[in-house]
């Protein structure tokens, strides 16, 4: 990577190494990140708030098993639908077929709203299996949520994917594995939002929350505000949002910013604490 004319060149090979026809990404290791710093905080707040390591590990499977499975089908079904409508095998399988060939494929093509359905389907399967407050867990959950966020962000920086719109700002990235255009790093802006937020929604949690709900709908508020926004630096993803006056992901974004407002606004007697 290097500076020149005003713009940051950006050419990194995303794969670390390859063994035969298995690659390690960079951005394999950035999601593996985000659920350990994810995992470690969880442990921290659960040991302090007298819940059991044991919970917490069936918590993160289930959440890592929605994230995964909403991610992917968000991306096929809201982006992609056409194809993989035609394709449904490759929603979820990682490889495919090609001439007779076998391709490992991974999972290419993760949608963020698509993760955020998955994780809130997979926290109401773990309270009900557990009989454990959705609520209380969910408070907790979110606070990791914009780090995982960042992390991944990350990981789509260095595959060169998620690129900005043309930009003559001295820190724009000519990604040239793409093109030649120096462009905003708007992979690095979501990032450093999600961080921010994540700093936020701390900060409200050391405090005291006032009722259940609350820190999450704040958390839907900020996260899905942030994206709107940062998605006006956007390229377009898929050839059918050209001319649309809002993508696809400002869309998915309103429903959640909403359900945040509601969390936040309502009336309600419930104690901000575990039930038994």
């Amino acid at each position: 990577m290097q500076t020149i004319i005003n713009a940051i060149h950006w050419n990194i090979d995303p794969i670390l190494f390859e063994i035969g026809s298995f690659g390690l990404r960079y951005y394999a290791l950035c999601f593996l990140a985000a659920f350990a710093v994810s995992y470690a905080i969880m442990l921290k707040i659960f040991k302090q708030e007298g819940k059991s390591q044991e919970l917490l590990d069936q918590l993160s499977i289930y959440i890592f098993l929605g994230t995964l499975i909403g991610a992917r089908l968000g991306h096929c079904l809201f982006y992609e639908f056409d194809y993989y409508s035609k394709h449904p095998l490759e929603m979820i399988l990682p490889f495919r077929i090609v001439n007779g060939s076998f391709e490992l494929t991974g999972f290419q093509g993760l949608a963020s709203h698509g993760g955020a359905i998955g994780i809130l389907t997979a926290l109401w399967m773990f309270c009900r299996k557990t009989k454990t407050d959705f609520m209380w867990i969910a408070d907790r959950l979110v606070l990791v949520v914009p780090l995982a966020g960042a992390f991944v962000r990350l990981g789509n920086f260095f595959n060169s994917e998620i690129i900005g719109l043309p930009s003559t700002l001295p820190w724009a990235v000519v990604f040239e594995k793409i093109d030649s255009i120096p462009r905003h790093p708007a992979q690095l802006y979501e990032a450093l939002a999600y961080v921010g937020i994540f700093f936020i929604l701390w900060a409200v949690f050391k405090k005291g929350l006032p009722k259940q709900g609350y820190l999450l709908g704040l958390f839907f508020i900020l996260l899905f505000s942030a994206r709107f926004f940062l998605e006006f630096f956007k390229e377009n993803q898929e050839e059918f949002e050209q001319g649309m006056q809002f993508n696809m992901g400002q869309l998915l974004s309103i429903p959640f910013i909403a359900i945040g407002l509601y969390l936040m606004f309502r009336k309600t007697n419930e104690p901000n604490k575990i039930k038994k």
